[in-house]
């Protein structure tokens, strides 16, 4: 049985090696939250047993868990590299067939050959309509829009894009070479109940699930959401040191569980070695 127990051990030594080693690779991912593994231990009697006399039987992994807190925001003055100053998401749209909704805290966006703003995975930024004072009129899913960049005036096909905006609000505003204005929607932030249920899909981007519960669409600064920093990138909420410690601690788990194991073997070869 001691084998078994370290076993388990060794094993749940690995699971937490491998998450910090997931963590430290991708300290340079913008947008990137850490995991954090986490354990349980095994034990298992009849109910005619009494557990005074029964010792447990190792441990097993739980779960890993995404730890959303704020990373750090970097200057990048950039007008569409945007950061979330607070709770919330950026929410986009898979370009393809299915158009898949993502959520994203990586605000790296440019524009592609269809003037739509995209992020880095092609995705395009979702906004919410707005009014001529840029408040949101509707914060309902099937009322979002892909942002697309407008190439002239609606009213003056003569005055070309000059300028785009966004400010604090998420809010994007054109102005153009004949210096009208236009708001052209708000950023679809999204908040959930359960934050620590969103699936992670790779790229720093997550998709809703039964234990999440379904996005909240909003504008940035409203409720729980956070504000929008535009020329900002909010880096990977990665401390070095601290994962370098943990390193240091999944190591030591996995060789004192290595050598239980040698012990007990050990043990076992003498008994077997012994002479009647």
């Amino acid at each position: 049985m001691s084998f078994l127990t370290s076993l388990s051990g060794l094993k749940a030594a690995q699971s937490d090696l491998s998450v910090v080693s997931n963590n430290i690779a991708n300290a340079n991912s913008n947008g990137f939250k850490k995991s954090r593994a986490q354990f349980g231990d095994l034990f298992a009697a009849s109910p005619t047993q009494t557990t005074k006399m029964i010792a447990g039987q190792g441990v097993q992994l739980q779960g890993i868990v995404q730890q959303f807190t704020q990373g750090t925001l970097v200057s990048t003055d950039r007008t569409l590299d945007l950061a979330v100053a607070g709770e919330g998401f950026f929410t986009v749209k898979s370009p393809s067939t299915t158009g898949a909704i993502t959520y994203t805290r990586n605000g790296s966006f440019g524009i592609n050959n269809d003037r739509q703003v995209v992020d880095a995975t092609g995705n395009i930024l979702q906004m919410l309509p707005v009014d001529a004072n840029g408040d949101t009129t509707s914060t309902n899913q099937a009322d979002m829009i892909n942002l697309v960049l407008p190439e002239t005036d609606p009213t003056d096909p003569n005055a070309v894009l000059a300028n785009i905006a966004v400010n604090a609000k998420g809010v994007i505003t054109a102005t153009y070479s004949n210096g009208n204005q236009e708001p052209l929607g708000a950023a679809a932030m999204a908040a959930f109940t359960a934050v620590e249920g969103l699936r992670p899909v790779g790229d720093a981007h997550f998709q809703a699930t039964g234990s999440s519960g379904q996005a909240t669409l909003s504008q940035a600064g409203t409720g729980s959401v956070g504000t929008v920093r535009s020329g900002s990138l909010e880096t990977a909420n990665v401390d070095i040191t601290e994962e370098l410690v943990s390193l240091i601690s999944a190591q030591r788990n996995f060789q004192a569980n290595a050598q239980a194991i040698e012990t007990a073997n050990n043990m076992t070869q003498t008994i077997v070695n012994l002479q009647v």
